[in-house]
């Protein structure tokens, strides 16, 4: 099992922009932000994880923790620490995994469409962080 802490705060996949080239073809690319956490993780990732990119069938359990809003009082600020509260406001989660996977990609695993098992959680948090598992599918598992 592999186990991972990034010390950033989640971001989540933005919608890819297009544009033409000077030959009129057209490219697809990720708005700057997003290209920029995507760089920014995926060192964070090359830095904890230095092994081979695994081949298998993945199952993934990941957090994301996001900041509290500024704006709340201080006891609905102490609920959504202590987890009473949880984040249902944007970023929709799948966002969120989208842009992590992508950065892992060649990384962790070398592609995420080895991922056949997720569970993905949304906190809120003094210290915006995404933690990661990554374990391999057992075999023995009959999926009938």
């Amino acid at each position: 099992m592999v186990k991972l802490v990034f010390d950033i705060e989640p971001q989540s996949q933005l919608r890819p922009r297009a544009a033409y080239t000077r030959a009129g073809h057209i490219v697809v690319y990720d708005p700057k932000v997003t290209h920029e956490y995507k760089q920014r993780l995926r060192s964070l990732a090359q830095q904890q994880y230095t092994q081979e990119a695994l081949t298998d069938a993945l199952k993934v359990d990941v957090s994301f923790f996001r900041p509290v809003q500024k704006s709340i009082s201080h006891a609905e600020r102490a609920r959504r620490i202590a987890g009473e509260h949880r984040p249902v406001v944007k970023s929709d989660i799948d966002n969120y995994v989208k842009a992590l996977f992508d950065s892992l990609n060649g990384v962790v695993w070398r592609d995420d469409k080895q991922i056949c098992d997720l569970v993905a959680h949304k906190y809120y948090t003094d210290r915006p962080r995404i933690e990661i598992e990554v374990s391999e599918v057992n075999e023995e598992v009959n999926a009938s």
